[in-house]
């Protein structure tokens, strides 16, 4: 039933009790309401906060469609009734419940372990500063029914999320996600059953797990990784670490000395978290200037490596500074290179065949993850985007007797050990900081081992960006142009286009002959469901009649959101999604050379970047 929002603001107001101790969000609405503010109230009030990758985020102020007490605790209690429905004993099994140092962060957490106390759970409760990794380990290592960490990783100061892992450890993915979503709705519609966050530390159902669970963190990765602690303790090699304000300076510390590593050069400023991250404009790593401090430290004390992890340390970054005096910043698949041929050499070493190690990375990676493993001979697959698809593949492929070796995503994340079924950016540091250890007792750099695999599997040069669309409407219309060609009125000139008729479906495929000049070879669109190889073989303005058996993709295929993908015979791969959580029109672009030549990679990269501008997103006409 459509309310008027006058409605909606006292109904929210009769939810967000005098008592719930956040006079900020119930005095918000009735500042908004005195004043007759009803598009700011629509904003907040009309729309309910969506159950999307992995959980919850969104920015921490008044109103359903944001996180705040109400929200959480109204999250939390249809979180456990489908919880307590979906998994056996779960109850008894328990939930995890851990949070960062945000705003709000801790009484978010508190409120949470609440909600399942009041639902007969035992919880098992981080309660000081924690890092994302922490949760998942625990989940798995305690055969927990569920886990929950609040935290919004690197998104900016005002914002909180709430990220849920299943019985196995891993993200939720669907159908999970979808019967969650579910049963949060449902509990939507019920008032909070308690705002009581004093004494949950103290419940007789609330276990600390703090020192039980990070000794055994620790040990799991150093038990597993640690190549040879002795030789690590004698490196000579210096790096400067930044944890961004977050949290996860003593956890590298401590991980660090559990690999025998020599400890960090810290950067002052940025070691305390702080939830307002007042030295960045941006905590995210990955950002232009967010390393700039740690350089500096680097500089001045003459150290040639810097080392971040992003503020719940699940992410990890680096940079390696250049014989001419500049710093090379790795790219998140250089990372993944890296970091999949410093595992494989592990498991050679443990004695595990080739064969046997499984390695994934998501659609919008690189492709050098796959040429590795047809050239080595282990096992690779590609997934859709996000943690959650990926450690569940492994997972798959681990029950298939397969050594679960490595997966990441081009976002600077990675899962280095299976006791992590999530990107852990502290294991990865250790991981890291190891195998520079290690190059440098040989007299190499990171760099030089990068290029030595540039060498044999081919030079792969990539340009990830994205547009701001902040209207639905035109992201659509642009999508469909990309789709079907542009409409009747539509007076620009276009590219030669292929016509894929589905009679199932009544319409016309008539995506791009080229991009940049460069013949497309396959295409996927997981939003109309077409799938299709070696595509410039068709003939030339021939229709070609299709049914949806052979043309269906291998992925899940999704009509709430966009998402196609090209690949061109010069060796180009290109992605456009758009993105879950922002107004983005997102963008994953790569060009591989076979013979290793940089200024031919590098030409073709910029002609497709240009194409992607001009050709398919028209950013000009469109005034993105």
């Amino acid at each position: 039933m459509f309310l008027p929002i006058a409605r909606l603001a006292e109904r929210w107001l009769s939810e967000d009790k005098v008592d719930s101790r956040d006079p900020e969000t119930r005095g918000q609405i009735e500042s908004l309401l005195a004043a007759n503010d009803e598009d700011t109230l629509e904003k907040l009030l009309r729309n309910r906060i969506e159950f999307g990758t992995a959980g919850l985020r969104a920015r921490m102020e008044a109103g359903y469609s944001r996180l705040n007490r109400l929200t959480v605790i109204t999250a939390s209690q249809g979180l456990a009734a489908y919880v307590a429905k979906a998994v056996g004993g779960a109850q008894q099994r328990g939930v995890v419940v851990g949070h960062d140092h945000r705003h709000n962060s801790a009484a978010f957490a508190r409120l949470t372990a609440r909600a399942f106390l009041d639902r007969g759970f035992h919880v098992y409760l981080y309660p000081g500063l924690g890092l994302t990794p922490e949760v998942p380990f625990a989940v798995k290592r305690l055969g927990a029914a569920c886990g929950v960490m609040i935290t919004a990783s690197h998104n900016p100061k005002d914002d909180n999320g709430y990220k849920v892992y299943w019985e196995n450890g891993a993200q939720i993915c669907p159908p999970v996600d979808e019967a969650i979503a579910q049963s949060i709705g449902e509990n939507q519609q019920m008032e909070p059953q308690s705002w009581d966050e004093d004494g949950v530390e103290a419940d007789p159902n609330v276990e600390d797990v703090t020192q039980r669970m990070m000794d055994a963190y620790f040990e799991a990765a150093a038990g597993g990784l640690a190549a040879d602690r002795e030789a690590n303790s004698r490196t000579e090699l210096r790096y400067v670490y930044t944890p961004m304000h977050g949290v996860g300076a003593p956890f590298a510390a401590r991980m660090l000395a559990a690999f025998g590593l020599p400890p960090f050069v810290p950067v002052p400023d940025q070691m305390s978290p702080d939830p307002d991250f007042p030295s960045v404009a941006f905590p995210n790593p990955e950002e232009k200037g967010a390393l700039d401090m740690a350089k500096a430290v680097a500089d001045a004390q003459g150290i040639g490596l810097v080392l971040a992890n992003d503020p719940d340390a699940d992410r990890f970054a680096a940079a390696e500074k250049q014989p001419d005096g500049s710093w090379l910043a790795f790219t998140g698949d250089q990372l993944g290179t890296i970091f999949a041929a410093a595992v494989l050499a592990m498991a050679r070493s443990a004695g595990i065949p080739d064969e046997r190690v499984a390695m994934v990375n998501s659609t919008v990676s690189s492709r050098m993850l796959s040429v590795m493993a047809q050239t080595e001979g282990f096992r690779y697959t590609d997934t859709l985007t996000g943690f959650k698809y990926m450690a569940n593949e492994l997972l798959i492929l681990q029950r298939q007797g397969l050594f679960v070796g490595f997966g990441y995503e081009e976002a600077i994340g990675y899962m280095i050990h299976d006791h992590v079924l999530d990107k852990d950016g502290v294991t990865a540091l250790a991981v890291f900081v190891q195998l520079a250890a290690q190059l440098h007792a040989q007299g190499k750099s990171v760099a030089e081992y990068l290029e030595d695999k540039y060498a044999r599997y081919g030079y792969f040069v990539s340009a990830n960006s994205y547009f701001v669309c902040p209207d639905p409407v035109k992201t659509d219309h642009i999508f469909s142009r990309i789709r079907y060609g542009p409409s009747a009125e539509q007076t620009s000139a276009d590219v030669q286009r292929f016509e894929f008729v589905r009679s199932e479906y009544g319409d016309t495929l008539r995506y791009p002959r080229t991009i940049g000049g460069f013949p497309v070879s396959y295409i996927r669109d997981l939003t109309t469901g077409f799938e299709m190889r070696d595509v410039d073989k068709v003939p030339a303005e021939t229709p070609l009649r299709v049914t949806l058996d052979e043309c269906r993709p291998t992925f899940p295929v999704s009509g709430s959101s966009h998402m196609v993908t090209f690949e061109t015979r010069n060796g180009g791969r290109l992605t456009m999604r758009t993105s879950g959580t922002e107004p983005k029109l997102k963008y994953y672009l790569e060009v591989r050379n076979q013979d290793n030549d940089r200024a031919a990679a590098a030409r073709d990269l910029v002609a497709m970047v240009n194409a992607v501008a001009c050709e398919l997103v028209q950013a000009t006409e469109n005034g993105l």
